[in-house]
């Protein structure tokens, strides 16, 4: 597969919100932010970047996986910003990032929270680009919103129950678990979550990868994840729910070889749902596709926009 060039710099981003989220922390790490308790069928406030192009074909909007927020794609959006000249936007999902804590965490209720969205930003029709969790988000989205999306792309995932090694449960045992003083700097209090993260996360990458969440607020250290809300729906996450609709319009599951989320049996599956699916592997990457080679990665998604 060839490879672009290096990433392009200059896109400018805007990061817009639906509405405000405050963080309140009583003590370091712990998860209080504000809860919605209006049930899974009202939308929460989402908050999302948007990098502008110049084109006028439907806007490419991406769609993080567990743990993680908008800004794990803000390289790659750029790149694909100054590539197709089309606009971008990464979300953060509901209980990620800088969005609105719920107590409900369910596909139902993410793939509200993102047709809310896009109504409000007038955008009527759009590329769906979803990583791991939010590649369920999009699947669903497409399933049930198929005249929204133009296309879709899922990034090493399917259509079926996630089988793997990872423990979710680990990590978020290890993250309750971390201790920090609010009077250190941010380096030092990063330092010291990472050491007490060891235990539990053997990987760095993914102690890293989670260290994202670690956020100052109000003078005391916090994960901006709701870690109860991910704890009490990990079956739903990793769950997809059942659909007799099809969505016919173009798609591409994008997988990593050194991964096990999207295996030959998943592949009866997708084609059920997605019969115009065309599913790829990109060499050496792990889970984290765009992250192991981006390059290879914005490749394969403009050469499927463009097909």
């Amino acid at each position: 597969m060839s490879l672009f060039c290096r990433l392009l710099r200059g896109a400018f981003v805007y990061e817009r919100r639906t509405g405000t989220r405050s963080f309140c922390c009583g003590s370091p790490l712990l998860d209080q932010g504000r809860r919605d308790s209006a049930g899974p069928a009202s939308p929460v406030n989402l908050t999302y970047d948007v990098f502008d192009g110049k084109g006028t074909d439907p806007p490419l909007v991406f769609l993080h996986g567990l743990f993680g927020s908008k800004s794990n794609f803000h390289s790659i959006a750029k790149s694909l910003v100054q590539r197709t000249g089309r606009k971008v936007l990464t979300i953060d999902a509901r209980n990620h990032g800088n969005s609105t804590h719920s107590p409900m965490l369910t596909y139902e209720a993410m793939t509200n929270d993102l047709q809310h969205l896009l109504g409000q930003l007038h955008i009527t029709k759009c590329v769906l680009i979803g990583h791991s969790m939010g590649g369920k988000v999009a699947m669903t989205t497409a399933l049930t919103q198929s005249d929204l999306v133009e296309r879709l792309v899922v990034v090493d995932i399917s259509p079926a129950r996630t089988v793997t090694r990872t423990n979710f449960h680990n990590y978020i045992q290890a993250m309750k678990g971390v201790k920090i003083s609010s009077d250190l700097p941010r380096s030092t209090a990063r330092r010291l979550a990472e050491d007490q993260l060891r235990e539990l996360v053997k990987e760095r990458s993914v102690r890293q990868f989670l260290l994202t969440n670690l956020v100052e607020q109000n003078g005391h250290y916090a994960w901006r994840v709701n870690l109860e809300a991910i704890s009490n729906h990990m079956e739903n996450i990793l769950s997809f729910p059942e659909f007799n609709t099809t969505y016919h319009g173009p798609t591409l599951f994008l997988g990593g070889t050194n991964s096990a989320y999207i295996s030959s049996e998943d592949y009866p599956e997708i084609q059920r749902l997605f019969p115009a699916a065309e599913i790829q592997y990109i060499p050496d990457a792990s889970h984290w596709i765009h992250a192991d080679k981006p390059l290879d990665f914005i490749s394969s998604l403009i050469t499927f926009l463009q097909s």
